[in-house]
C-alpha cells in the first residue's frame, strides 16, 4: 500500500472546501502532498487556506446555483491544473428543513438543481476526462440519508439518493478501466450544517412533529464525531483504491442501522426512523 496519496494522485479538485467535511478533506489531501483546487461561492472563505498553503491550495469561486457556470469553473480549474484532475470530490451541498407541502416548489427545485443538476454537470466533465486518460477517482459525497431519509428534508434526501444512484451507474460503466468511483456516505458530523440549514419561511408556526425532529437533529450534530474522522475514512478508502459505497460516522448510524435494515422489512425501518426522530 502506498505511504501517501501523492503516490497515487497528482492533484485534486473538491467542492465546498471552506468548511465542514470539505475543509477536513482539503486539509487531509494537502497533508498528503497533493495540490488541491478547492471551491466556495465566496472567495474570502478560501483565503485562510490559500494563506496557510501558499502554492499548494488553489482557490476556485464556484456556485452550484448555476449548472453551466459551475461546469465552466471546473473546466477552467482543470485547464489551470494542466491535464485535468486525478481526484475529484463532489462535496458541496446544503439542507432545507420543512414539510414538503409548506416548502415552495421553487425552493425545492433550487436544491435539486444545485445539489444534483450542477453536480452532475461537474461529474460529467470530470469523468469524461478521467476516461480519456484512463486514470483517476471520482468521489461523490452522498449521505446515509440515501438509505435512511431524514424527516422534513425531502429535497436533501432526493438529491443525495440521486447522487448515490449516479455513482452506482458509473461504477458499472467504469468496470475494466483504471477509473474508480466512491459513493461516500457520511452520517452526522460535528459541523455547522444545522446552523447553515435553511428552515423554510412559508411553513407558519412549527408543528410539534417538526420541532421534535429538529431537536433530535441538533442533538445528533452536537454529539457527533469530529470531521477529522470522515477525512481519515476517506483517506483509507483512497489509499486502498476502494470502489463503491464507503460509510463514515458513528457506530449506530453506519454499522448497526444498516444491519438492522437488512434484517428487517421496509415498515420496520420506517417505524424505527419515526422512533429515532421522536415523531412516532
Amino acid at each position: 500500500m502506498p505511504s501517501s496519496l501523492s503516490e497515487i494522485y497528482r492533484n485534486a479538485f473538491i467542492t465546498g472546501a471552506a468548511s465542514g467535511l470539505g475543509l477536513a478533506f482539503t486539509e487531509m489531501l494537502l497533508s498528503e502532498g497533493l495540490p488541491v483546487w478547492g471551491t466556495s461561492r465566496d472567495a474570502a472563505r478560501l483565503a485562510p487556506l490559500a494563506s496557510r498553503h501558499a502554492g499548494c491550495f488553489h482557490p476556485v469561486v464556484l456556485d452550484l446555483c448555476g449548472a453551466a457556470p459551475a461546469e465552466a469553473a471546473y473546466l477552467g480549474a482543470a485547464a489551470q491544473a494542466g491535464d485535468g484532475f486525478d481526484l475529484v470530490i463532489n462535496n458541496a451541498g446544503y439542507g432545507v428543513f420543512g414539510g414538503f407541502e409548506t416548502t415552495s416548489a421553487d425552493e425545492w427545485q433550487a436544491q435539486i438543481d444545485a445539489m444534483l443538476g450542477a453536480t452532475l454537470r461537474i461529474t460529467h466533465a470530470a469523468y469524461r476526462g478521467m476516461r480519456e486518460r484512463n486514470r483517476g477517482c471520482l468521489v461523490n459525497v452522498s449521505s446515509i440519508a440515501a438509505e435512511f431519509p431524514i424527516p422534513f428534508m425531502s429535497g436533501y434526501n432526493v438529491a443525495k439518493a440521486g447522487l448515490s444512484a449516479l455513482s452506482e451507474s458509473l461504477l458499472f460503466e467504469s468496470r475494466g478501466s483504471a477509473v474508480s468511483v466512491i459513493d461516500f456516505r457520511p452520517g452526522d458530523y460535528r459541523t455547522s450544517f444545522n446552523q447553515s440549514m435553511r428552515r423554510n419561511s412559508h411553513a407558519g408556526p412549527a408543528s410539534p412533529r417538526t420541532e421534535a425532529v429538529w431537536r433530535v437533529l441538533e442533538g445528533n450534530l452536537s454529539s457527533a464525531p469530529e470531521p477529522a474522522r470522515a477525512a481519515a475514512d476517506l483517506r483509507r478508502a483512497l489509499r486502498r483504491r476502494k470502489r463503491g459505497v464507503v460509510r463514515s460516522g458513528s457506530f449506530f448510524q453506519v454499522r448497526l442501522a444498516p444491519l438492522l435494515a437488512r434484517l428487517g422489512s421496509a415498515s420496520f425501518v420506517r417505524a424505527g426512523t419515526a422512533w429515532y426522530f421522536g415523531s412516532s
